[in-house]
């Protein structure tokens, strides 16, 4: 893959970003937060949050 054929490809991806529409960027980061529970269960998500209140 030559370095142009690079660049288009994330010129291209960038384009879609940008112009999703805010609804659609909502949903994304909504399976997001739903991946992190899926992929790595409760267990680090209650450790972050422990560490989190005792720095506070």
């Amino acid at each position: 893959m030559s370095s142009n054929d690079y660049f288009r490809f994330v010129t291209q991806e960038l384009v879609k970003k940008m112009d999703a529409p805010k609804q659609e960027k909502k949903q994304k980061e909504k399976e997001k937060h739903q991946l992190h529970g899926k992929w790595f269960g409760v267990l680090p998500f209650a450790f972050k949050l422990f560490f989190r209140s005792r720095k506070k």
